[in-house]
């Protein structure tokens, strides 16, 4: 069973939640059942002065598996629903992951872990020196939606911002830019209102307790509370942002707005911590169009991140001197080191069931970069195929070509390997 520690007391909300799952169809206007599995194979090669290579990993075979079931019911204006996931993951990477003192470079193995959250719902069933595998409730939320006034209260996910790539007006578990599977966020404990005004307009707001993981109490400076206003002006789209968020103040600006045929978005975020102002940003222009018959989206992002290092020094120990980089790291905000990046993009439509999406991340600060191929084919109606491959570009001492791990920048190198996947999901 899904774990309660005792310091978490179960919600009311999330007790009526699980008992209207129970209630026979006569009394749900709208209820189903659904959900997932997912498996997926990872070959990476590192290069011999990598820091893999030193702990006999220069060649990783990694697996990770995944199952959702979903249960969602609906009754007049109201609504519950609740995802039930199991996880695994066994591999050469997961096992160097937990014997490195610092690890900077996302992997693809995934731990759960509800220390921060409210309520602990997360169960490690059997772990080993090379494998997880675990059970958690991912979504356990109850919802009310008037003509006017929304509510959410429980475990879901809220996503703000323009960014396609990069986001950084999305604090709440945003994904890895690099990740090849976005179909859901990780959910946090949340409530969640939404206001809506005749035009189109909305005022929205966002509460998230979080706990203190030294003394698992719930600490104002741990936890989140956001107000995002948007507005419809014409074709433009625009959003207004102010948070207090862990210990920062943080304000933003978005927009989105049709341009000769493409879509031009950009967010502006500056957050106030420690004493300073610490500016971010994101935009890109999107276009769709036919190319020998075929259809094609493409765009281009630019992102700035202030937290990243201001002189391009990656190595760990200049890194450690950069908290509040590393804070946001730890706790899956942010995910790249430095401070300019460009991310170009196109999904060619091959066929209607196989399209084909080569990716750049370009960090614009030292050169390096990082090449990603997507192809994603439905083999049936409810069989996907994601397969694929991931290069890092760029010398020692980059990014992506690898950070050095010592003082003097002699030993060895922590960065992306080579890698290429095969991910196979089932939707029943």
């Amino acid at each position: 069973m899904i774990s309660i520690k005792p310091r978490d007391k179960l919600p009311q909300v999330l007790a009526l939640m699980i008992a209207l799952q129970t209630l026979p169809p006569a009394f749900a206007e709208d209820a189903f059942f659904t959900g997932h599995i997912k498996y997926q194979f990872t070959n990476t090669y590192y290069s011999s002065d990598s820091l893999f290579a030193s702990f006999d990993a220069e060649n990783t075979t990694d697996h990770s598996a995944d199952m959702r079931l979903i249960a969602k019911h609906k009754w007049l204006r109201w609504d519950a629903e609740m995802h039930y996931q199991m996880f695994g993951v066994y591999g050469d990477t997961f096992r160097v992951s937990r014997d490195l003192p610092v690890l900077l470079i996302p992997t693809n193995a995934v731990q759960f872990d509800d220390r921060r959250r409210l309520f602990d719902l997360t169960s490690v069933i059997d772990d080993g020196s090379q494998y997880v595998f675990g059970h958690r409730l991912d979504r356990a939320s109850i919802g009310y939606s008037g003509d006017k006034l929304v509510v959410r209260a429980g475990r879901h996910i809220v996503s703000w911002g323009n960014g396609l790539v990069f986001t950084p007006m999305d604090v709440f578990n945003p994904f890895d830019p690099t990740a090849i599977d976005k179909d859901y966020k990780t959910g946090d404990d949340m409530l969640y209102g939404q206001w809506l005004v005749t035009g189109g307009d909305d005022l929205q707001a966002i509460v998230v307790p979080r706990r203190d993981i030294n003394d698992g109490s719930v600490h104002s400076d741990q936890s989140s509370l956001a107000v995002k206003f948007h507005t419809v002006r014409g074709s433009r789209d625009f959003d207004l942002l102010a948070a207090r968020h862990y210990d920062d103040t943080v304000f933003g600006g978005g927009t989105a707005v049709d341009w000769r045929g493409a879509v031009v978005r950009g967010d502006v975020t500056v957050t106030s911590g420690g004493g300073e102002l610490t500016p971010a940003g994101v935009a890109s222009i999107s276009y769709a169009w036919t190319w020998w018959q075929r259809n094609v989206t493409g765009f281009v992002e630019y992102y700035y991140n202030g937290f990243g290092q201001r002189n391009g020094n990656y190595a760990i120990a200049a890194l450690m001197q950069n908290e509040p980089l590393l804070a946001r790291i730890a706790r899956g905000e942010l995910f790249n080191l430095g401070r300019n990046y460009l991310a170009a993009s196109i999904t060619v439509e091959a066929t209607p069931l196989w399209l084909v999406t080569p990716v750049v991340f370009l960090n614009l600060d030292d050169g390096s970069a990082l090449v990603q191929l997507v192809m994603n084919y439905d083999l049936k109606q409810d069989l996907r195929l994601l397969a694929g491959f991931t290069a890092p570009l760029g010398p020692n001492n980059t990014e992506f070509g690898g950070i050095a791990t010592d003082s003097d920048g002699a030993g060895a190198y922590l960065g992306p390997g080579k890698a290429l996947f095969a991910k196979l999901a089932f939707f029943f």
